[in-house]
């Protein structure tokens, strides 16, 4: 078994970072709608969580934010005329769709792919397939520079494949790793993958949410395990309780987190829990490790709580000595149910023994705590030294990129501020500077 670390590579949020309430179904970021949002501190929170897990040993990186506005998509549906011109017109007309090209939800990377480490791939290469997100119309454009920017990145066709994202119809909704899980023994080891949808788009018949839509299909699921070249003995499809998708849980990593052979989940996770549990106790079987599963009882955290908390949406990650840390928002210690829960857990004597807090209030506004910030990619030496350093996060990478976010980022932009013509241009200075910081030149088509 090779050695293998799994990298977080956490999403840079952008200098247009707003709430602008696009996400139906998410319902923090519904609850916020057309509030004034903080772009430089938001930037700063999510540094500073890269910073410290890194100081901490973690491998960690940085995913670069997209370009934005996205002239494309407004010159797309009739907006026409100069940039500026275009702004006032969309603003006028129809400041929806102007903040959707103007939406920093690319921040949230465990969205932007679906990514399998070599071990589970037929060919051993690392697989990449950038989400659809076609359930949402400021999400949808985003795969394009996801693409371009996981092929920068991991360019190196003899250890990486970078996909398309899939078709941009119903039947492929596809939301990334926020509705896929790895279980393991170790990162380098044979793994099963899970994958949990919402809803299946060729069976009319089969059980769906009511209230708000399910964004992941089981075609898209099967679609990505082919893509990858995934063992269909070590790859598991499990659906989503539709209920919870109707109480706010759009992603299943709002209600679930797994990490080694650790599944952290809510009672109510999952239309069937006990066969989603053997299905993954008999492949895992397969790949000799055994699944070690944390249910939180309805009665203990209701499933509002952990929708407000984000408690699920979490990092759990590996420590030596086999232990784990779970990264938490600071949410989780002002819910009552979630904070006596949480210390119960770490007292508890199980895998969990540590608590490790941050402050990303301007993230959780949005809609997405910890986890949604992050991309899982396991990487053998040979791969991470085989992938484009200028992302690592280092101390001095942290420093710099400090100063770039404090010359460049407004500390509060209202709705009405996507309209000014100036606003576009600080974003473009901005990106421009921040392919030279990190060693990427051509990676926005500005």
């Amino acid at each position: 078994m090779p050695n293998a670390r799994e990298f977080n590579f956490d999403g840079l949020v952008g200098p247009s970072h707003n709430y602008a309430g696009l996400s139906f179904g998410n319902v923090a970021s519904f609850n916020n709608v057309k509030s004034a949002s903080n772009p430089k501190q938001a930037a700063l929170q999510g540094l500073a969580k890269m910073r410290a897990l890194a100081a901490r040993g973690f491998a960690q990186a940085v995913l670069p934010p997209q370009d934005r506005p996205n002239f494309r998509l407004l010159r797309s549906v009739g907006f026409t005329g100069s940039d500026s011109e275009v702004l006032a017109k969309a603003y006028k007309e129809s400041p929806v769709i102007l903040a959707c090209a103007y939406s920093a939800s690319p921040m949230w990377t465990a969205n932007a792919a679906t990514v399998s480490p070599s071990a589970d791939t037929a060919d051993r290469r690392v697989h990449f397939t950038p989400a659809n997100l076609n359930n949402k119309l400021h999400r949808a454009h985003e795969h394009v520079q996801s693409a371009r920017a996981l092929r920068a990145i991991f360019a190196d066709e003899r250890h990486f494949a970078v996909h398309d994202a899939l078709p941009g119809t119903p039947a492929f909704g596809d939301e990334g790793a926020a509705n896929h899980t790895r279980l393991c023994s170790a990162h380098g080891a044979d793994a099963v993958e899970m994958f949990v949808y919402g809803r299946v788009e060729f069976d009319a018949a089969a059980p769906a949410p009511r209230r708000y839509p399910a964004r992941q299909t089981l075609e898209a699921s099967e679609a990505v395990a082919r893509l990858h070249g995934l063992n269909a003995a070590r790859t598991v499809y499990v659906q989503q309780n539709p209920d919870v998708i109707d109480q706010g849980v759009f992603h299943n990593d709002v209600i679930a987190v797994g990490n080694a052979n650790v599944l952290f989940y809510h009672e109510q996770a999952f239309a069937d829990e006990q066969g989603a549990l053997f299905q993954l106790r008999q492949a895992m079987a397969g790949v000799d490790a055994e699944l070690t599963p944390i249910r939180v009882d309805t009665g203990m955290v209701p499933v509002q709580d952990a929708v407000k908390s984000y408690l699920f949406n979490s990092q759990l990650l590996s420590k030596e000595g086999g232990r784990m840390a779970l990264v938490i928002p600071q949410e989780c210690q002002e819910v009552e149910s979630v904070a006596r829960y949480l210390e119960g857990l770490v007292r508890g004597g199980g895998p969990v023994d540590e608590l490790i807090h941050f402050d990303l209030r301007q993230s959780m506004r949005n809609g997405g705590g910890p986890a949604c910030l992050r991309l899982r990619v396991a990487l053998t030496d040979e791969e991470a030294r085989a992938m484009h350093q200028g992302v690592i996060m280092t101390e001095a990478l942290y420093h710099q990129l400090v100063a770039w976010v404090e010359k460049h980022y407004r500390d509060h932009l209202e709705p009405k501020d996507l309209a000014d013509p100036a606003l576009a241009i600080e974003v473009n200075a901005a990106l421009e500077e921040l392919t030279r910081i990190l060693g990427l030149p051509g990676l926005y088509d500005l």
